[in-house]
């Protein structure tokens, strides 16, 4: 059965089915219709019977047959008996009249005479309680075994023209409604890795087919969107590794060409711990969650020793900016139950615009809300307009005042932290504020 593919497989049960209810439908009919033709016959042998009752006179001890319109009709269908003395016969063949003799003497009852194809049918006469004699009388079954027959060959007939018929029709039905899936498969088989593009493209879904086509088709937009976010994400994340490696080197490099001072080496290597330092959070922001996406490393830590370390080390770049940072302890320890580092690389970046943007202070606030840990990043800078609330989580894309500015940067701070976030099945938003920039960053809780 496996090997006849579904739409054989599905005629095939289709032409057993029907094949299978029409026999027992024409052998329901057939017997039915049997079943009554004999009664019929049955009914016509007693209506005989009883007429030729009525003409049958007793006198003087002796039986005979009286006169009537139709006499001749019934002296070729009854026989009447004076005990085993045939006192009116028809003309019948021998052995019609031999099996009509047996029921001379017989009770009520009938038999068949297989070689003439007659049934007879035997009643005794009854005067004053006493059986004087017996009326048999006969029918030919032959026009009701043509009957019977002709019935017989019309519902076979009929019945192998609507199988055919169904089967014909469930044949076309299902090769059209499974042509859409073998255009598919087909299609998809063509495809690439490379066809983003591609989809089946079916139209307006008027079945189920067509509608599973549809659905397909919204299934390759959401992952040919997810795979462009990913490559553009992959893209944006070689440039950012590749621009602290690419300081590294050109400072190593002037640093080889020519002696120079220890103050001018000292500054060289500060530049290239600096960017080592920056390729080394990008490295463990992708390793964290990288454990985490994989279910190794689950650790726990706490909420606000988490938010500390990360305030701690924007301190730096918050005084370069002028920018005072304050933190509040909440009134209840806080565990976030994702490792500590992912969490801090999900704040990090936050913090770092917080510092950029800020004009004169920066509030983080930790708090639980139900199954999670909230954090508040809160500035006085000139933040983010509703247009943009969404835009600047895409990879490449930075906001206005950014633009505005001039503030260092590729757009990838953000993104990184709403992909972090979300690998730990949390999220990193903004919130609507007038006062200055406002994100709220939702991890899951212990």
């Amino acid at each position: 059965m496996r090997g006849l593919g579904l739409r054989n497989r599905l005629l095939l049960v289709v032409t057993l089915s029907i094949v299978v209810g029409l026999a027992a439908f024409v052998a329901l009919f057939n017997g039915l219709l049997a079943r009554n033709l004999s009664a019929d016959a049955n009914r016509l042998l007693h209506s005989r019977a009883n007429a030729e009752l009525t003409l049958v006179q007793f006198s003087d001890g002796h039986l005979r047959v009286g006169e009537s319109a139709d006499t001749a009709t019934l002296e070729t269908s009854a026989w009447v008996f004076s005990g085993q003395r045939a006192v009116e016969a028809p003309r019948a063949p021998e052995a019609v009249a031999a099996a009509a003799r047996t029921l001379a003497g017989s009770r009520t009852g009938t038999r068949e005479v297989p070689a003439a194809d007659v049934r007879l049918f035997a009643e005794p006469i009854v005067r004053a309680g006493r059986r004087i004699g017996t009326v048999v009388s006969g029918v030919s079954l032959v026009p009701y075994e043509e009957t019977r027959r002709s019935a017989l060959i019309a519902t076979l007939a009929l019945g192998g023209a609507i199988a055919l018929l169904v089967v014909v029709a469930a044949w076309w039905l299902l090769v059209s409604s499974l042509r859409p899936v073998a255009r598919m498969t087909r299609q998809a088989a063509a495809w690439s890795e490379r066809d983003l593009d591609r989809r089946f493209a079916l139209g307006e879904p008027y079945d189920e087919l067509t509608e599973l086509a549809a659905t397909l088709d919204g299934l390759l937009e959401r992952l040919s969107a997810s795979l462009r976010r990913e490559q553009r994400f992959s893209a944006e994340l070689s440039h950012e590794l590749r621009t602290p490696l690419s300081r590294v080197l050109a400072e190593a490099e002037l640093a080889l060409k020519r002696e120079r001072t220890v103050s001018e080496y000292r500054e060289a290597l500060a530049l290239v711990r600096r960017n080592a330092e920056q390729l080394t959070r990008i490295v463990d922001a992708l390793v964290a969650a990288a454990r985490h996406e994989t279910g190794t490393g689950r650790e726990s830590a706490d909420a606000y020793e988490v938010a500390r370390d990360s305030v701690e080390s924007c301190a730096a770049l918050a005084e370069e900016h002028g920018v005072h940072l304050e933190l509040e302890r909440p009134t209840a320890p806080i565990r976030v139950s994702i490792d500590p580092e992912l969490a801090k690389r999900i704040l990090q970046p936050l913090l770092e615009n917080a510092c950029r943007y800020g004009e004169r202070s920066l509030r983080v606030v930790v708090r639980r809300v139900g199954g999670d840990v909230v954090f508040e990043i809160v500035d006085d800078g000139p933040g983010v307009t509703p247009a943009e609330a969404e835009h600047i989580f895409e990879p490449g894309r930075r906001g206005d005042a950014g633009v505005r500015n001039g503030h260092a940067g590729t757009g990838l701070g953000l993104a990184l932290a709403r992909r972090l976030a979300q690998s730990a099945a949390g999220d990193v938003e903004v919130v609507p504020s007038v006062t200055g920039g406002h994100f709220r960053v939702r991890v899951p809780a212990v």
